[in-house]
């Protein structure tokens, strides 16, 4: 049954004259800076905040700390069922390079960083909330997140992954508001100081779903821990200014979306619970929209449901039974 799904790449780079295309998920990090009055200001902030925490943390042989530069591609996997030509939209995520301006290098970064999903949002968005209506008790509906992690490893684990990627992806995402996450003693050059959380998470444990372990690690002079879901082995799988590439892309976002965590004007201690409320933050010069975010993630999941979803209920149940790497 893996020839009833065939994927399609668009790469397109992110830079301040970016537009999102239709199908890109308006929440997604940076299309939501890409609109409005303020998106080429915010598109170009957002980027030059990048290259300054890149080569902050990239400081050896880097004296005026202007070395490098990153460059982002926005990466848009389509998706092709049973040959019918209608491609929906499955996964976005987003590529880093690096340029090296001593040697006038370019160097592959790391795949993953952001991640859309409109089957995530299916996911969480209608089936948690419906399973969950007029309960009293919150549950987890039966084989939550099963579709979405094996399509996750079926593409990554698919010749057009590995035709477009030389290593398997690292996604950066935030730490939960609702864990408490103690430091430990172990301390990676680039990566910081190593968190663990307290118990699991509803979104560690569909990240497991699609094959993805996760560590947290505060890297030097952040304030808070980033929660890094990876293949393999994180910490010699990639150089370091692989992991610089991703840390600064993604703390960055996170100053813009999260400030009460990532902005803070206090650091993380060695027992840290985040805080969405900390009014003790600063805000970055970028226009964010939280509450259209929220909003929109509904309709998104809805999208989903139509368009994906229901039509081919029959055939995404029958392969995913039988679904094997």
């Amino acid at each position: 049954m893996s020839n009833d799904f065939t994927f399609s790449i668009k790469r397109i780079v992110l830079d301040e004259n970016y537009h999102p295309s239709d199908s890109t998920r308006i929440t997604t990090n940076f299309a939501n800076l890409a609109r409005g009055e303020s998106r080429q200001q915010n598109l170009r902030n957002a980027l030059k905040m990048i290259d300054n925490r890149f080569n902050a943390l990239a400081h050896w042989d880097n004296p005026k700390g202007d070395r490098y530069a990153v460059e982002l591609e926005i990466i848009s996997v389509d998706l092709d069922i049973a040959g019918s030509g209608q491609a929906f939209p499955s996964i976005e995520v987003l590529k880093t390079n690096i340029i090296d301006r001593n040697t006038n290098e370019r160097i592959e970064g790391i795949v993953g960083n952001n991640f859309s999903s409109y089957v995530r949002d299916y996911d969480f968005s209608v089936l948690l909330l419906e399973h969950n209506k007029d309960q009293a008790k919150f549950s987890i509906p039966d084989n939550f997140g099963d579709l979405h992690g094996k399509l996750f490893q079926y593409f990554v684990n698919s010749e057009t992954y590995k035709a477009h990627f030389s290593k398997p992806p690292v996604i950066c995402l935030s730490v939960s508001d609702n864990k408490t996450y103690h430091r430990t003693e172990n301390q990676h050059p680039v990566l910081g100081y190593e968190y663990q959380p307290n118990e699991s998470s509803l979104t560690e444990q569909y990240f497991k779903k699609m094959g993805l372990q996760v560590r947290y690690f505060m890297p030097p002079h952040s304030v808070a821990p980033l929660a890094f879901y990876f293949f393999g082995d994180l910490l010699n799988d990639y150089t370091n200014l692989e992991l610089i590439s991703t840390i600064s892309t993604m703390e960055t976002f996170q100053k813009i979306y999260r400030p009460e965590i990532y902005n803070a004007n206090a650091v993380a201690g060695k027992v840290y619970q985040p805080n969405l409320k900390n009014a003790d933050h600063s805000l970055t010069q970028i226009v964010y929209d939280r509450e259209e975010r929220s909003k929109l993630a509904i309709k998104q999941g809805q999208l989903a449901e139509a368009h994906f979803i229901k039509p081919y209920q029959t055939l995404l149940a029958q392969w995913s039974a039988n679904f094997a790497l």
